[in-house]
Parts: C-alpha cells; structure tokens; sequence
C-alpha cells in the first residue's frame, strides 16, 4: 500500500471525527460526560481500591437523573467528599469557603447499575475477520517478540500491552472485527509507547494505527475509532491538530505492521 494512500486513510480519519463533533449524537454524550465529576487523586485511588475494574463513577441521585438505578444489593465504593463551610469575605471582591473536614459519601460503577443505554460515540465492531487477519497480526506480534492471548477482560476493557512480559491480552468476547481492530490497536502501542508518554496522545496514535490498518484491509472501524479519537484527543479541531502533530509516528508505526505482513506473506509464497 502506497505510503500517499496511507496519508489519505488519515485524511479519512479526521474528516470522520469532524462529523461526529458536530452531530447531535457527540452533544448528546457531552451532556452525559459533563454530569460525571472529576475525582481528586486521593478518591481515584480509593475508588481503584476497593474496585478496579471501575470506569464510569457517579453517585445515586445522578445515575437516577440519566435514567439509571443502582441494582439492589451493589456494594458502594466509599470517596471523601469535602465539608464546606459559608463564604467568608477575605478581600474586596473575593470570598472564601472553607472546608471543615471530609465525610463518606456512597457512588456506583456504571457496571452496578441499570436502565436507559448512556449515549455512545464508540461501539465495539460487529462482524467476522476479513482474509483470517486477526491470525497474521498474531503473527506480526511475535516476530516483534510478544505473546497474543485471548481472555476474558474486567468491566469495558477490549485489551492490553503489557511491556514487561512482552504480552498482548485480548477481549475474547468481542466478535471477530473487533478482536482485530484491538489487537492492531495494541501493536501500535507496542511499537510506539514502551517509553511512558501522555495517556491520551498514545491512545490517539495507537487507534489511529488501527484504523489505517484495518482500512487498508477492507475492515471499516470508523464506528469505533472516530469517537475513541475524539474522546481521548477533546473533540474535533484538537483531534484532528493532534492527529496531524504525531502523523509521523503513526504512519511509522502502521507501515511497520503493514510491511511486516506484506513481507510474511512473500516468505510464505517463497517457501511454498
């Protein structure tokens, strides 16, 4: 595959979250996205304690007003909330509340409750594997020296790159497309991320790896990788700026999975 044609697939890229970000489904999942607080360091890590597998916290009364319920007989996951006292004057024009102290306050995983579907902007893949793909990407991971496993993940998680032990772990669950858009994902970090860079560039990198990927096989992953994207980049104008900034690296990144499988595929006719 030309490396022009490539820089067209991010074209593509962009112009799709374009159209997401301005679509009523994106306000839509801002409005959601915007009822659910920013906890402090101190409360994320209480909440990954006694749940790990978290992803989406909120207390009763707001799951209850995006028409949720929390399921009878969930387990709370304790925070501290903060005390405030009355706005004190402390100069002219500028006032202070004070905080008193901390007490417990009760939230719930997305996962422990139930009721009207949240507004998505990234769904999983349906549909089979197109050309036993998911097979040869297995086999460009271990010629990069990593391990493929399929298992069954906690909560959302589709998959993970695990550096240490050089091992690559995929949501068996997820039908055939999606297990091959995970796993091009997951190269990408491989290839890209074993040195610690900004959570939400790496995740912008890696799936815009897996969207040239699988686009240039024929598999249409825009239903997921236009609004993971934007989620992880902050909307349109940023994404599409991000995505332009680390063009580099991530036609370096699809390239080498992309060469990697043309030159199996010749090995392969050679030895036949």
């Amino acid at each position: 595959m030309p490396p022009t044609h490539r820089d067209h697939l991010l074209d593509a890229l962009a112009e799709g979250i374009k159209m997401l970000t301005n679509s009523e489904r994106w306000q839509a999942h801002l409005d959601v996205q915007g009822r659910f607080h920013h906890y402090s360091f101190n409360n994320t890590l209480l909440i990954d304690a006694q749940n790990p597998d978290a992803t989406r916290v909120a207390g009763f009364a707001t799951w209850k007003s995006m028409g949720r319920s929390v399921v009878k007989g969930e387990r709370a996951i304790w925070i501290l909330a903060p005390m405030v006292g009355r706005r004190t004057e402390i100069a002219e024009g500028e006032e202070r509340r004070p905080i008193y102290g901390f007490r417990p306050v009760a939230v719930f995983d997305v996962t422990q409750t139930e009721g009207d579907e949240l507004p998505l902007v990234c769904s999983n893949l349906e549909g089979e594997d197109p050309a036993a793909l998911f097979e040869a990407l297995r086999g460009q991971a271990d010629r990069m020296g990593y391990s493929v496993q399929l298992v069954e993940l906690p909560g959302t998680t589709n998959g993970g790159c695990n550096f240490t032990e050089r091992r690559i772990r995929i949501e068996s669950r997820n039908q055939p497309a999606q297990r091959v858009k995970t796993l091009a994902h997951e190269l990408a970090h491989a290839l890209l991320h074993e040195e610690p860079v900004d959570r939400s560039l790496a995740e912008l990198e890696a799936e815009s790896v897996a969207y040239v990927v699988c686009q240039t096989f024929g598999l249409d992953s825009g239903e997921y990788s236009f609004g993971y994207v934007a989620g992880w980049a902050g909307g349109g104008p940023e994404a599409v700026d991000r995505i332009t900034s680390s063009g580099r690296a991530i036609q370096r990144a699809a390239a080498a999975i992309l060469d990697g499988l043309e030159a199996a595929v010749d090995a392969d006719a050679a030895a036949a």
